[in-house]
């Protein structure tokens, strides 16, 4: 009974996480228009939210520094790849793609996800996983209304692939890591080396690197740059990459990637709210169904827990021995 309010609260923050990464379409928006390049809206993003997380993650570790240097590798490749490298390759792709397209790519990373915990866990998915699978990728591509897109250029699925690979890394990661380092701690060392390699090879000229501290236009109102950098650092990386690793930890990177789909949902909703964009029918109608792919997949990790109860308790129990 604990382990399922446990696993409720971990649907709860993989949720919010979804919530929150979904708010920086309309964030980063404004920043662009405004003639905001990718990267400098990306390295805006993570620097402030590092800062935003500094104190905190120092205080979470309570003098334990050495669980940090402990992890160092695996938060290295996680600031690298999962932060840093996954923005970067989605903003790279949507240069040349529809933006819905690239989500669609970003987001094959849940069936990396399945493919990894197969090939390095042997956790063979079963027929109600991939029936989900199918079921939400399909609510996928109706929310983000792919039919009749232009002719895809190769470039830019190429970067989308990269991005999907990053997203998987994201999960992955976020679950395996020490139990005794504090999801802030990670996150923020995490976005701290992301925000480094973005201003280190922004400074090299590598990633474009513009930027503009006039008014911009958000949600039907001119406001200053510093709302949406903002939005951004705060809502759509501080306490998303949190909550993230949280529900990671407690799901498991398989459940929680699927959870995730529903940031294009949340984006929908965002973007309806914010900019007036009405969502059609074909979405709302995708919405559901990837609501449904994440319930079949989640009746499939429930089916799980149960069976190894009743394995656990089935055996017999192991008795002390006589004194």
């Amino acid at each position: 009974m604990l382990a399922k309010r446990t696993s409720g609260a971990g649907l709860v923050l993989a949720l919010l996480t979804a919530a929150a990464f979904s708010t920086s379409g309309s964030f980063a928006r404004s920043l662009t228009d405004a003639g905001w390049s990718p990267g400098a809206a990306v390295a805006a993003r993570i620097s402030a939210a590092a800062l935003m997380l500094a104190v905190p993650a120092i205080v979470s570790l309570r003098g334990r520094w050495h669980i940090l240097r402990r992890n160092a590798t695996i938060v290295a490749i996680y600031g690298l790849v999962a932060v840093a490298g996954c923005q970067v390759c989605f903003f790279n792709a949507i240069q040349s793609l529809p933006v819905g397209v690239a989500l669609l790519l970003e987001y094959l990373g849940t069936v990396l996800v399945v493919g990894w915990m197969w090939m390095r866990h042997h956790q063979r998915p079963s027929r109600l996983t991939v029936a989900g699978s199918v079921v939400a990728i399909v609510g996928l591509v109706c929310v983000l209304d792919l039919l009749g897109s232009r002719r895809l250029d190769a470039v830019g699925v190429l970067w989308g692939l990269l991005a999907a690979v990053g997203l998987a890394v994201f999960f992955v990661l976020s679950s395996r890591v020490d139990g005794f380092l504090p999801p802030i701690a990670m996150a923020s060392a995490g976005m701290t080396v992301g925000a480094l390699t973005l201003l280190g090879v922004g400074a090299l000229g590598v990633v474009p690197m513009r930027d503009s501290f006039g008014s911009v236009e958000f949600a039907g109102h001119r406001t200053s740059w510093l709302v949406p950098v903002l939005g951004l650092s705060l809502v759509a990386a501080a306490i998303a990459y949190v909550t993230g690793i949280s529900a990671a930890r407690i799901l498991g990177p398989k459940l929680a990637s699927f959870v995730g789909l529903t940031e294009v949902v949340f984006a929908v909703l965002f973007a309806w709210a914010l900019l007036g964009e009405v969502p059609t029918g074909i979405q709302l109608a995708g919405g559901v169904l990837i609501v449904a792919g994440i319930a079949l997949v989640r009746l499939d990790e429930l089916r799980s827990t149960d069976d190894v109860e009743a394995a656990l308790d089935a055996s017999p129990e192991l008795e002390s021995a006589p004194a």
